[in-house]
């Protein structure tokens, strides 16, 4: 989809377009037949923008929800946004202030915090991307505090509002990129952004190294129901080194009690705990352990062993019932011996494939099981637990 078909779109006729290409993708229409159906009404380029629409729409409910109904795409656009509860969460701390949002996107961002009260100026260097999020303000109700205009980052002057933010593209003409040097802007622009700026919040990947991290910044690492979504640095005046997980829905933070410190290591308990992703991105396992009573198995491995049953959000928890050094005869034989025809298998300090893993041990059985693939010492175990984590 180009710029022309994206503003014909936005048309009386590409707006009836666009309803009769939802409603057939609604239906589970063949593309085929869909698109044969639309063609004796409208021309290929508005047939062809208006399905691509309808099937953006229906992959951004996840992220998006009922605002997807009346919001626009682009399949970039839709892959970098965040998921709309993530940045409501984000933006609560910002409300009320002036922003330059300096990679806009498809608007995603700048929607929650024109929602939580903020006047946003938002930049992009792509024409279409820009129209796109334009038309978003314009869809949800919030264009009269949103401007978007087509531009460079580094040109952008942070020190003309109260805070700076980016969300710098994480993806090349080759996929996905872990790399902040090859962000878009690359991490030395955005850093000189965050310099200028009297606040700062930046998005990251989850995975960015410590090493490139601003000083006297706070980072808050952040997951949705189990899933660690992004990283959150954020800079400012009286802002001190910090690491934060926080946990969506829920709303529930830890912090670093202190600088950061190992986790006692010790022999295994009746369970184990699997610290929630944020939490071991943020390098909080050991208060985590903290507050489960428990100690590490393996000072390199993020398994906690505790004697108690104590319930956190922080960790989901599995009542060990067998342990043995990893052997796939032995594993197999004891699963059969269990009756087990059904195991979620987990592993850290592993190197095994789950999938031939799971092929090669030939489960028959009605029970269920979860199987832990761990190391201890360089030595790889096999955990059998629970099911259930509340065992």
């Amino acid at each position: 989809m180009d710029l022309d078909a994206f503003r014909q779109l936005l048309t009386s006729r590409g707006r009836q377009a666009l309803t009769e290409a939802v409603e057939l993708t609604a239906t589970g229409a063949d593309p085929v037949a869909a698109a044969t159906r639309l063609r004796r009404t409208y021309d290929a380029p508005l047939t062809s923008a208006a399905l691509t629409q309808a099937a953006l729409r229906e992959r951004a409910r996840a992220k998006f929800g009922e605002d997807a109904e009346v919001m626009f795409f682009t399949p970039h656009g839709l892959e970098q946004s965040t998921r709309k509860e993530v940045a409501e969460h984000r933006a609560r701390r910002l409300a009320g202030a002036s922003v330059i949002d300096v990679c806009c996107g498809v608007g995603g961002d700048l929607l929650a915090l024109a929602r939580a009260g903020c006047t946003v100026t938002a930049v992009d260097i792509d024409p279409l991307t820009v129209a796109v999020a334009r038309a978003n303000a314009e869809a949800l109700g919030v264009a009269d505090r949103v401007s978007v205009v087509v531009g460079n980052a580094g040109a952008v002057r942070p020190e003309d509002y109260d805070v700076l933010f980016a969300d710098p593209a994480r993806r090349t003409g080759r996929g996905r990129t872990f790399d902040p040097l090859a962000y878009s802007p690359p991490w030395p622009t955005v850093l000189d952004l965050v310099a200028r700026a009297d606040r700062a919040c930046v998005k990251v990947a989850p995975g960015i190294p410590y090493s490139y991290l601003p000083e006297s910044s706070e980072v808050e690492w952040v997951s949705y129901k189990g899933e660690v979504k992004e990283a959150a640095i954020r800079t400012g005046p009286g802002m001190r080194s910090t690491r934060r997980a926080t946990l969506l829905p829920g709303g529930h933070t830890l912090a670093a009690a202190g600088p950061e410190s190992l986790a006692p290591v010790g022999a295994l308990g009746r369970y184990i705990y699997e610290p929630d992703g944020a939490a071991i991105r943020a390098h909080l396992v050991r208060e985590v352990a903290d507050l489960v009573g428990g100690r590490l198995l393996d000072q390199q491995i993020a398994y906690i062993a505790a004697d108690e049953p104590i319930d956190t959000p922080w960790a989901a928890r599995y009542a060990v019932d067998e342990v043995m050094t990893f052997s796939l005869k032995k594993l197999r034989a004891a699963l059969r011996e269990r009756q087990i025809g059904n195991v979620t298998i987990k592993k850290r300090g592993s190197a095994l494939d789950i999938e031939r893993l799971r092929a090669d041990l030939r489960l028959n059985g009605e029970k269920s099981a979860v199987i832990i693939l761990t190391r201890i010492m360089e030595r790889p175990y096999a955990f059998i637990c629970d099911t259930s984590p509340a065992a």
